[in-house]
C-alpha cells in the first residue's frame, strides 16, 4: 500500500502552502507529537497483526483469515486515498487504518512463514534495523533530502509502481510478469532495488515531519505524517517478506 501513497505528491514540501491557516496560539506540530503518533499507529498495527497471526495459527484453514487479509489490504487502500486527499481525517481514519493494515499483515505473514518459518521475524528484524538505520542517517545528515533527491526517489517510486501495476493488468489477462514474482537473478535484484527505494523513502518521511514542525503545521499534521510513515514501512516490510521468499525458494 505504500506505493500508492509514495508516489503521491504529499510528501513533498509544498504541502505545507496549502494547508489552512492556523489562528495565532493554535496547537501546532511538533516533532515529538508526530513520534508519539508514529509510535501509537505502530502499536495498533502490531495489535491487530497479532491477531491474525494467532488466529491462523489456531485455526483448521486459512480461510478466515485470507478474508481478512483481502478486507484489511482493501479497506487500508481506500482510507489511505481518503486520508491523502483529506489531511483533516487523519486523527480519525489513521488509527483505523492502522489495524486493517495490520490484520492484513498479520495475516500475509502468517502465510508466508509457514512456507517457510522464521521468515516473518526475519523479516520484522531486517525492516526495523533499516528504519533505524536510515533515521540514523538522517539524524548525522548522511544524505540529505534536497529537491534533487525528492525527484530521484519520486521518480524511482513512479517507475516501481508503474511496474506493479503492468503487473496486475497483466494478471487480469492470464500474463506473468517474470520481473517481479520470478527468483531468478533478475527478479532478485528487482526486489533489492525495491527495498533500497522504498528505504529511501523513509529519509522523505523524516524531512517531512522535521518540515512540518519548522512550518507550524495544524496539530493534525501529526497524525498525517506519522501516518505516511507506516505507510512506507507497512511496504518496506512487505518487500523485505517478499526478496526473502525469492532468496528461500532458491535453496
Amino acid at each position: 500500500m505504500a506505493l500508492f501513497k509514495t508516489k503521491n505528491p504529499a510528501l513533498g514540501a509544498s504541502t505545507f502552502q496549502t494547508l489552512d491557516h492556523i489562528d495565532s496560539g493554535a496547537p501546532t506540530m511538533t516533532i515529538l507529537g508526530a513520534t508519539q503518533k508514529v509510535l501509537l499507529l505502530g502499536f495498533a498495527t502490531l495489535l491487530a497483526a497479532m491477531f491474525t497471526w494467532n488466529l491462523f495459527q489456531r485455526a483448521d484453514d486459512g480461510a478466515l483469515v485470507s478474508i481478512l487479509m483481502k478486507v484489511g489490504f482493501i479497506s487500508g487502500f481506500i482510507l489511505a486515498l481518503i486520508i491523502i486527499f483529506k489531511k483533516t481525517t487523519a486523527p480519525y481514519l489513521a488509527p483505523v487504518y492502522a489495524v486493517a493494515e495490520g490484520l492484513a499483515l498479520g495475516a500475509i505473514s502468517a502465510f508466508f512463514d509457514d512456507g517457510v518459518p522464521g521468515i516473518a521475524m526475519e523479516a520484522i528484524l531486517l525492516t526495523f534495523s533499516i528504519l533505524f538505520g536510515m533515521l540514523i542517517i538522517y539524524r548525522l545528515r548522511i544524505i540529505r533530502v534536497t529537491d534533487t533527491f525528492r525527484m530521484i526517489v519520486f521518480s524511482a517510486t513512479a517507475g516501481i509502481a508503474l511496474c506493479y501495476i503492468i503487473s496486475m493488468v497483466a494478471n487480469l489477462f492470464g500474463m506473468h510478469v517474470p520481473l517481479i514474482h520470478d527468483n531468478g537473478t533478475v527478479g532478485i535484484v528487482f526486489s533489492l532495488v525495491v527495498v533500497v527505494v522504498a528505504a529511501l523513502n523513509l529519509l522523505m518521511d523524516f524531512r517531512f515531519i522535521e518540515d512540518g514542525a519548522q512550518q507550524n503545521a495544524p496539530k493534525y499534521m501529526e497524525w498525517y505524517a506519522a501516518f505516511g510513515l507506516l505507510v512506507t514501512v507497512i511496504w518496506l516490510y512487505l518487500e523485505i517478506l517478499r526478496l526473502l521468499a525469492k532468496l528461500a525458494s532458491r535453496r
